[in-house]
């Protein structure tokens, strides 16, 4: 099984072409996610990245000792398969049973197949996740086209000590990280947060910030509006998605974030401190 490995030395930063794919996951519904889902990630094959929703082929459900699959089952497969054929990275989260526990697991599978993956750290307590999945004690930073980034889980968003970013001379960029980004199935009623939170975590760590959500109500008659954004490292949107289904795409420049850290170098008067976990 492949396991999240350490962080390497970034090469030169590249424009990082990112799709993101706001959609309405079916619920409870394996086979007809990946239908609907692998016919959307088609539209932007070409993509570097392409984000999906947390939990996409399943909804956000507590129910997971009926929906979970291995990672030797049918979904990691066919999405594996998918980055092969779109030749782009693809990230989203499913729930993954090992042995007796349940995991959120976010997976960044590669053109080629491979994969790295990361389990949700903060379990979202207010819908009982904490008593039905396992929760992960590390993070991730992968690398792509000389970007260092930094993928994270829906309620992950509120905890800025894990996403603290902290300078790191030997990288390209000059810190841990260059982009952070939450796959997320993050309620209508709670958008607010959502929206000013993914804004502070940009502002805060000197990083691009994207948030992907999903749409559409789910089977415990939740309602998402979207509100996916990509986020600049000043805090403002490059673009803001609706409440609907939509597939876009965004060029990030590694130039405008490189000149942000210079003129703005807030990491050197940051404080120091040491992370437990």
């Amino acid at each position: 099984m492949n396991v999240p490995a350490p962080a390497i030395l970034s090469s030169e930063m590249q424009s990082l072409k990112v799709s993101l794919v706001q959609g309405a996951t079916r619920w409870h519904d394996a086979p007809a996610n990946r239908e609907y889902y692998g016919a959307l990630v088609r539209q932007v094959a070409g993509s570097d990245l392409i984000v999906l929703p947390e939990t996409f082929l399943s909804g956000f459900s507590n129910d997971t000792r009926a929906s979970a699959e291995t990672m030797d089952g049918e979904s990691v497969a066919w999405l594996r398969a998918l980055a092969v054929e779109v030749q782009g990275v693809i990230c989203g989260s499913l729930a993954i049973r090992e042995n007796d526990v349940v995991y959120n697991r976010l997976l960044w599978v590669r053109p080629d197949g491979s994969f790295v993956q990361y389990d949700k750290r903060h379990l979202f307590r207010m819908a009982g996740e904490h008593t039905r999945y396992g929760g992960g004690n590390q993070r991730l930073i992968v690398e792509l086209k000389g970007w260092r980034i930094f993928p994270q889980v829906c309620y992950d968003l509120r905890f800025p000590v894990w996403l603290r970013n902290r300078r790191l001379a030997s990288a390209t960029g000059g810190m841990d990280y260059d982009l952070c980004l939450f796959v997320a199935n993050w309620p209508a009623p709670r958008r607010q947060p959502w929206r000013t939170l993914l804004r502070a975590r940009a502002i805060e760590n000197l990083s691009y910030v994207i948030g992907l959500n999903r749409v559409g109500v789910d089977g415990n008659e939740l309602p998402y509006v979207g509100d996916s954004a990509v986020i600049d490292p000043v805090g403002e949107p490059l673009i803001e998605l609706g409440v609907q289904e939509q597939v876009v795409t965004v060029t990030l420049d590694p130039a405008s974030l490189l000149a942000h850290r210079e003129r703005f170098p807030a990491w050197m008067d940051a404080d120091e401190f040491t992370l437990s976990v």
